[in-house]
Order: structure tokens, then sequence, then C-alpha cells
């Protein structure tokens, strides 16, 4: 099944602007509210609004989306902005506000080869239809993927600076050094990602294929268009990873604190 038909087959499962469905919402955003204060988790104020931030974000895109789904440079246009948007958000949760230039390097490097594969192999056509969903689908996954990489990368550089400056006072140089604390968080960073890929229809069945099930496709299809995005989230996170972390080893990836403690 190619990618692209997801949202045909999605189309078939509506859900309506009703005065039901705001009552739905309301009602699910008091569930969350009550559950945060009776567990005292301290997120009743920030659910309430991200559930109202969600609601009026996704009216505004879905009247963009009206215009980018009829237009391909429109779409191309949208999937620059849900890029940039992803960059700011993982270079504020890490900590990189000022070098989130190589955050976006990072996240490139794993977006524009998924990308490429999956619509140069022809399993998805490279139309607005097809491009808006798989190329946000990726972008958000690679996303988090390097948000947790690098809030565990410089978390155990904040608590191993002992170790990094041990290093260097054996000789080695600082890549090597920063090497000596972050390397065992790398693989830490994407094995959610390995065991949810190699669980899939064991353990969880993931949106797409559920939707695509919901949709009137078949089992099949189902795992197809399921398959080929769990894999392409699975390659772009790896590769994100792998290049954030050598940009970390060489000083670039860095918040402004252990910029300054990590000195040559």
């Amino acid at each position: 099944m190619q990618v692209g038909q997801i949202g045909a087959k999605l189309s078939a499962v509506t859900v309506n602007p009703t005065w039901q469905l705001a009552l739905a919402m309301v009602m699910l955003v008091v569930l969350a509210v009550v559950a945060s204060l009776l567990g005292r988790l301290g997120i009743a104020k920030s659910s309430v609004i991200a559930s109202i931030r969600a609601v009026v974000q996704l009216g505004i895109v879905s009247v963009i989306l009206v215009y980018a789904l009829a237009h391909l440079w429109a779409a191309c246009l949208f999937t620059l902005l849900m890029f940039a948007i992803a960059v700011r958000t993982t270079a504020n949760r890490s900590g990189v506000g000022k070098a989130w230039i190589w955050a976006a390097v990072a996240m490139l490097a794993g977006v524009i080869p998924v990308l490429l594969i999956i619509f140069a192999t022809g399993c998805a056509p490279f139309s607005p239809a097809s491009l808006i969903p798989v190329a946000g689908i990726i972008i958000g996954n690679i996303m988090s993927g390097h948000t947790l990489a690098c809030r565990r990368f410089f978390a155990d550089l904040r608590e191993g600076i002992g170790i990094f400056e041990a290093g260097l006072a054996v000789g080695f140089p600082r890549r090597d050094a920063i090497a000596l604390v972050t390397e065992p968080s790398v693989t830490e960073s994407v094995l959610p990602t390995v065991d949810r890929t190699a669980t899939v229809g064991l353990v969880t069945l993931p949106g797409a294929f559920v939707g695509v099930l919901l949709g009137g496709g078949s089992a099949l299809q189902a795992g197809a268009a399921q398959a080929l995005v769990l894999i392409g989230i699975l390659a772009g996170q790896t590769v994100t990873v792998v290049v954030a972390h050598e940009l970390v080893k060489r000083a670039k990836l860095l918040p402004e604190d252990l910029a300054g403690k990590l000195h040559p």
C-alpha cells in the first residue's frame, strides 16, 4: 500500500466539529486535570493550556492544509515549517537554544535520507497528500529522539565532569574525553524505538495500522504502511542520534553551561 493512500483510507473515519465533540474534549480535559490534582502531578494548568493550544493550532493548520494539499509547492513550504518548529522545540527542550543550527544539522541528517528513500523508490507518491503526513510523522519522531538523546548526553556530562577532566589529564583530546562520558548513552537513546519496531503487532498496534484498518483497508495494507513508517523512524532516529553525538563530542552541540566547562 502506498503511504499516500493512508489519508484516503482514514477519510472514512470522520469526527465532525459538533457540540458532542466539544463536550467530549472538555470532559477529557477535566479528567486529565482531576487525575493530575489527585496524583499531585502538578500539570493541571499546563494540561488545560496544552489542550487549548492544540485545538487552536489544529484549527489553523486545518485551514492551511486545505490549500497546501492542493499545491505541491505549498506542501513543501508547510513541511519546511514543520521542520523549523521541530528544530526550535528540540533546541529549547534540550537547552541548546544558541546552538540550534547544529540541532538542525543533526535532524536533517536523519530526515533527508529517509524521505528520499521513501519517495525515490516510489513506495509513496511525491504528492501533497503523501508528503505532509509522511514528513510530519518522520520529523516529529526524529525531533523526539534528538531531544531525548541530547538531554541524556548533557545530564551525563554534568554528572561525569570529573571523568571528562580525568580524560584530559591523561592526554585524551577533548573529543575522546567527552566520549568517555557519553558513549554508554548512545545506544540507550535509540533502544525504545528499536523495541517498538521489534514488538509492533505483538505488544502494540500503532496509529497508522489501526487507522488504515478503521478506514476500510486490509490488514496487509495496514501492515505495509505501518512497517514503512516504523522502519523510517528507526533509520532516521538512529542517524540523527549518531550525528548529534558526534556534534556533542566536537563541542558544537552543547548548552552554554557545558560549553564553558568542556574546555580543550
